[in-house]
């Protein structure tokens, strides 16, 4: 590909994201959800592989898998954060202090990943144990001494990833985890049974496919240059501002993922005082169907990120409100669509899970479970994409705020509510949750629009 042909495309993709919101939400949102379902699949392919070595090792993967997702979501939340900045800069028409930001966010990422790297070696063994590993902990701490050893080639993804998506490419991201999750799959068996490596066979697997996206991403940010983007020593400047910036979106975006952590902590414990082992079965169960249905939600919220950021950036307000209400009305349409499928074929999907005689008698509840989950599913893309608006306008305690209202107070409290203080018991988690999230996600949401409309109005 020529020079002027680079540019071209370059030129496109801010035009872009600078233009039509919706068109540019629908472009943006189509590969990050692909990307998302391939991290889902990389993800289920560890577990099936690794169950044939037995319980045991399947256990050890379940304890690192808290851990890893606190790295991951750390990743995520400096991705946000330099998404956040850089559409600013890029909507501000200020191409030398986006670069400045996108060369500050990978410095930074490199820094973090390398202190929470040895922190997290060192006091392995420690977290493993208090976290109930036991018996596994042998196997738990080999697995994750080789995937904790590689964090950086998680972090540097997720937030490289994030620089292409502030400049309106989300195609190349998407073709780095698709290299990455086709080559788990394959190279897993091979280094867990034919090299007989066992969890450190998986280990390995994780960090040579991961380290595959990193090759690419370096690649066609660092020297392919054919990017908006730029790294030269000339585009840096130390600035310590432009690090607070990437961190005052990048730190409560983290923290969006120990809150939600948290609340599954405290949701398994009422189901447990309410229904014992098999409600909290039941309900991990359904809660990995909701999961998935939210993959298009999230995919839709992180592309207004990227648009939201712009036009904030260009104060151009008309686009951030129809950012926002575009980007709702997307994701609540498709999730009419997505409950009631879910609803319709509630008990097909509930033997998926209940398919061994042991498990056989959990797919009613599950089912059940499912068709109150119904109501959940409509209101979720409205909190979703307040909170990354949020984001993108580098709001990020206040998109924390919102997600600490939801999950913290109103789902906690409804749930208790429902569960104990009326006597509902198991099902009564279940209610707490959708009316909970749901007064949440539309509190978000109005908040958002009332934001944004005093901007318009004082502008």
């Amino acid at each position: 590909m020529n020079s002027n042909n680079s540019v071209k495309e370059a030129d496109q993709r801010i035009a872009m994201i600078t233009g039509d919101p919706k068109k540019a939400i629908r472009v943006l949102s189509v590969p990050m959800i692909i990307s998302m379902f391939l991290i889902m699949a990389y993800n289920l392919a560890d577990s099936i592989w690794v169950a044939g070595l037995g319980p045991n090792a399947l256990a050890a993967l379940g304890f690192i898998n808290p851990l890893f997702f606190i790295v991951i979501g750390l990743g995520n939340g400096l991705a946000a954060g330099a998404t956040s900045l850089i559409a600013r800069c890029i909507g501000a028409d200020n191409k030398k202090n986006a670069d400045n930001a996108a060369i500050h966010s990978i410095v930074l990422t490199l820094a973090v990943s390398a202190v929470s790297t040895i922190i997290i070696l060192i006091f392995l063994p420690n977290i493993l144990l208090l976290i109930g590993a036991g018996e596994t902990l042998g196997l738990a701490t080999q697995y994750g001494q080789i995937v904790f050893g590689g964090m950086v080639l998680f972090m540097f993804s997720s937030v490289a990833s994030g620089i292409l998506r502030a400049e309106g490419d989300a195609k190349r991201p998407m073709y780095a985890m698709a290299a990455t999750a086709i080559l788990n799959i394959i190279i897993d068996p091979i280094f867990i049974y034919y090299f007989g490596w066992g969890v450190s066979g998986a280990a390995w697997a994780t960090i040579i496919s991961s380290s595959i996206a990193c090759i690419l991403m370096a690649y066609w940010l660092l020297w392919k240059g054919d990017t908006y983007i730029s790294f030269t020593r000339e585009d840096f400047t130390p600035n310590w501002k432009v690090v607070k910036d990437i961190l005052m979106v990048g730190l409560p975006a983290s923290a969006e993922s120990f809150v939600m952590s948290a609340l599954g902590v405290v949701l398994n414990l009422m189901l447990v005082i309410t229904g014992g082992a098999t409600a909290v079965a039941v309900y991990t169960a359904g809660w990995r169907v909701v999961m998935m249905a939210m993959i298009i939600p999230i995919g839709i919220g992180t592309a207004a990120i990227t648009v939201s950021g712009a036009a904030y950036g260009a104060r151009n307000y008309k686009n951030l409100s129809n950012a926002l209400s575009y980007a709702a009305k997307l994701g609540v349409g498709i999730a009419l669509a997505t409950a009631t499928i879910s609803y319709i074929f509630a008990g097909y999907i509930a033997n998926i899970f209940s398919y061994s005689s042991q498990s056989a008698f959990m797919a009613p509840s599950i089912a059940s479970f499912l068709q109150v989950m119904f109501l959940f599913y409509l209101p979720v893309p409205l909190g979703i994409t307040a909170s990354s608006v949020f984001q993108g306008m580098g709001k990020g305690i206040t998109s924390l705020i919102l997600t600490v209202l939801r999950e913290v107070v109103f789902i906690s409290f409804f749930a208790y509510l429902f569960a104990f203080l009326l006597g509902f018991g198991t099902v009564g988690v279940w209610w707490g949750l959708v009316v909970g999230g749901g007064l949440g996600c539309v509190v978000a949401y109005i908040w958002a629009t009332i934001y944004i409309r005093r901007l318009k109005k004082n502008y």
